[in-house]
């Protein structure tokens, strides 16, 4: 049960890390957002702050489950977005790769969580 508890939270702080560090770049780098990828200013501050509450609501243990699913489903919108503006504003296809990884890799987590939450847990009598 340990390690289970473990394993969720290192998955769980992964997808906080690049989530964290997603807000970072795109609350930092608002030439990238607003003339390569042609977003207005105040998408760029939503979506950074759409971040932050978002990795703040995976990362507090009394969240419930749901809560914290819906969370993901907003964050792989996010990253499914990411390729979309990235593919459709010209750049090389090693950046179109970023965000696809990552859609990937969180697909896996996500599905592992999924199995990890669902494991019977032992009864003590």
């Amino acid at each position: 049960m340990k390690n289970n508890r473990t394993i969720y939270w290192v998955i769980t702080g992964t997808i906080a890390a690049f989530m964290l560090f997603s807000a970072w770049y795109s609350g930092t780098h608002m030439i990238e957002f607003t003339q390569r990828l042609g977003f207005p200013e105040y998408f760029r501050i939503e979506l950074t702050v759409g971040k932050l509450i978002g990795v703040i609501v995976l990362l507090i243990p009394k969240v419930p489950e749901r809560v914290k699913e819906w969370v993901y489903v907003a964050f792989s919108v996010c990253v499914f977005s990411a390729f979309i503006a990235k593919f459709n504003s010209g750049y090389p296809p090693s950046s179109l790769a970023e965000p696809i990884s990552v859609l990937v890799i969180m697909a896996g987590l996500l599905w592992y969580l999924n199995k990890l939450n669902k494991t019977p847990v032992a009864k003590n009598n």
